[in-house]
């Protein structure tokens, strides 16, 4: 079969946004498999939906107070790095919709150590990632004010890909992964979001969102393209879009220097159904703000590094 050299290739690269097809990525969508099997994941998932789906009915939502929250954090980020904050007269004080640059895991504690306990602000993420350790499921479950969403990772998408493209060696995998990895797009799935996003913030809270849906692997520069679930709540709630760009997170170790620089908020025309050029249109105004308040050229401080593979692991 004549494939564009450009696109395909089914021994390694699978398409130009998808990793190269190493055993690495083998082996992390095996690892992406097991999490989605993980019956003690999968009982933390339901139950944290169960408690989210009491904000659209109405009722009150398990979770510890937003202030509490903030000062539990800003204590341990505070012993280990040190933030400054950039812009913060942009910091939003009523419900909106947060969307910073994302380059390390610890980046959601960077961002609520800063930002005001209220409104509350509830936090997107993938939901292998928050359920694949037993500590997290405990600390979640506890905690409250986190929204796990379904998707699969650019390493299972490449192996799926690669499958479809003779790779018999990953059939099997691939059929796995279709089948046991949810990837957030049915529509009882989005039409259960919708609600709980729209009852927070008919209650005034706020969304923390990464716009990037991945790790971004350089300080500096976006993983494109951005992903529009951010934009399209600002569209649909009218909740302002607020640009945040974090800088020096991706490779962090005790003390170090880390900037959170805010942008003015965005705001734009509020619809149900926005067509798809008002989508694009809006979507490289955001990404526009955004990318302004990355570095133009980031160099990395030449401090010691104490506590580096242990902070920059922590939690993965």
């Amino acid at each position: 079969m004549k494939t564009d050299s450009n696109k395909v290739n089914p021994q390694n690269t699978v398409t130009p946004d998808l990793p190269t097809l190493t055993e690495s990525v083998i082996q992390r969508a095996r690892e992406g498999l097991q999490a989605a099997r993980n019956p003690a994941a999968q009982s933390t998932y339901n139950a944290v939906f169960a408690n989210l789906d009491r904000i659209p009915n109405g009722e009150g939502d398990h979770k510890i107070s937003g202030l509490a929250r903030r000062f539990f954090i800003r204590l341990f980020i505070n012993m280990l790095f040190s933030v400054s904050i950039e812009n913060p007269e942009n910091i939003p004080t009523g419900p909106a919709i947060i969307a910073p640059n994302h380059l390390n895991h610890i980046d959601p504690f960077l961002l609520l150590s800063i930002a005001p306990g209220a409104p509350f602000i509830y936090i997107l993420g993938d939901a292998r990632t928050l359920f694949n350790k037993k500590w997290k499921r405990l600390l979640i479950r506890a905690v409250g004010g986190v929204i796990p969403i379904d998707r699969l990772w650019k390493e299972e998408k490449a192996v799926i890909r690669a499958a479809e493209l003779q790779r018999k060696d990953l059939k099997e995998l691939a059929e796995d992964l279709a089948r046991d990895v949810p990837d957030g797009g049915s529509i009882s799935t989005l039409r259960r979001l919708e609600n709980i996003h729209t009852a927070i913030f008919r209650q005034g809270n706020s969304l923390l969102i990464f716009p990037e849906g991945a790790l971004g692997v350089e300080e500096g520069k976006l993983r494109l393209p951005l992903k529009r679930g951010a934009l399209l709540y600002a569209i649909q709630s009218g909740a302002p879009l607020v640009p945040a760009a974090i800088i020096g997170s991706h490779d962090v170790y005790l003390r170090k220097k880390i900037i959170v620089r805010f942008g003015k908020p965005l705001q734009f025309q509020q619809k149900k159904r926005p067509n798809a050029r008002e989508t694009q249109l809006a979507l490289d105004s955001f990404q526009n703000a955004l990318e302004s308040l990355l570095p133009k050229q980031y160099t990395e401080p030449n401090d010691l590094k104490l506590f580096r593979f242990f902070l920059n692991h922590m939690f993965w």
